[in-house]
């Protein structure tokens, strides 16, 4: 059996749809929260047993692991360690944990509790004696759709202003990945079975410069938009001068930070083991514009 976290989320629908897509014949549990919107769930013609509950609850994930082989977590990657704990407990062969290439960045804020959740991993891993295989899945920057809450911030910003500032003239690379390649990435590791353990990046197909995609998504859009270049000290000053403003309330400071680093990872790791072959970033880009301009009629 293959038990399944955020399957109703963002990349989660993605790769429910494409064990939808492949007929996938193998009993699937999925954990949903009370507010989801199982529609989906509930129309896809699979062997899929739903089971409301939360994954703080540890009789939850007791209660979802029994009989299990493979486990996909696509939630939140602060649930990791308890999903782990209680795969290890009932005897799970495969987990499969979507992480992020967050846990690269130079900036602590960045990474540091994601390299926690990962040496915690690691020493239970240890401890435990067991012969379970752990596969980590990191997607970079996800975008997709109007609800992927990272592109869709950059295309109203731009719909809206017709002058955009840019840290240190938008010169970073970005490797944005699509939700649609992430579902056909997930189903293809579920899949694989004699892939029991590795650690695989799942980026876009390029890299792009920040300037680069903010011209495209003005582009699309059909605007014209004025870019005007801010210098990275000047940006975390701004930040630091916000934060004092508002008594630490609002803290961008790592966040303007990050805004000059590069983003940009190879996936050659995941073309090889599993033919991980992601689309254009124009062509999805251009799907999640389109849907935007279509809501906004």
């Amino acid at each position: 059996m293959l038990l399944v976290t955020g399957i109703t989320g963002h990349s989660g629908r993605f790769f429910l749809q494409e064990l939808i897509n492949n007929n996938y014949k193998e009993p699937i549990r999925c954990v949903v929260r009370y507010t989801s919107d199982t529609s989906l769930l509930d129309n896809s013609g699979l062997n899929i047993e739903k089971v409301v509950g939360d994954l703080n609850d540890p009789d939850i994930l007791d209660k979802v692991m029994a009989g299990v082989d493979t486990v996909m977590h696509i939630s939140s990657i602060f649930y990791s360690v308890e999903v782990l704990k209680a795969a290890i407990k009932s005897n799970v062969k495969r987990v499969i944990l979507v992480h992020t290439t967050g846990v690269y960045s130079k900036y602590k804020a960045a990474s540091e509790e994601y390299k926690n959740v990962e040496m915690t991993i690691d020493s239970i891993l240890k401890e435990s004696g067991r012969n379970i295989g752990v596969i980590y899945l990191r997607p970079t920057m996800i975008y997709g759709c109007i609800n992927d809450r990272n592109m869709i911030v950059f295309i109203k910003m731009i719909d809206r202003l017709r002058l955009i500032p840019v840290i240190s003239g938008g010169k970073n690379l970005l490797q944005p990945v699509n939700g649609r390649d992430l579902g056909k990435a997930y189903y293809q590791v579920v899949e694989k079975k004699e892939i029991t353990n590795g650690d695989y990046i799942l980026s876009g197909e390029r890299p792009i410069s920040m300037i680069d995609m903010f011209k495209l998504i003005s582009y699309f859009l059909n605007k014209k938009t004025v870019f005007v270049s801010v210098p990275l000290a000047l940006g975390v000053f701004m930040a630091r001068c916000l934060k004092i403003c508002t008594l630490g309330k609002i803290d961008f400071i790592e966040k303007v930070q990050r805004m000059g680093e590069d983003r940009s990872f190879a996936h050659e790791a995941a073309k090889r083991d599993f033919g991980y072959l992601p689309m254009p970033f124009a062509e999805g880009l251009k799907m999640e514009i389109d849907e935007y301009l279509k809501k906004c009629k």
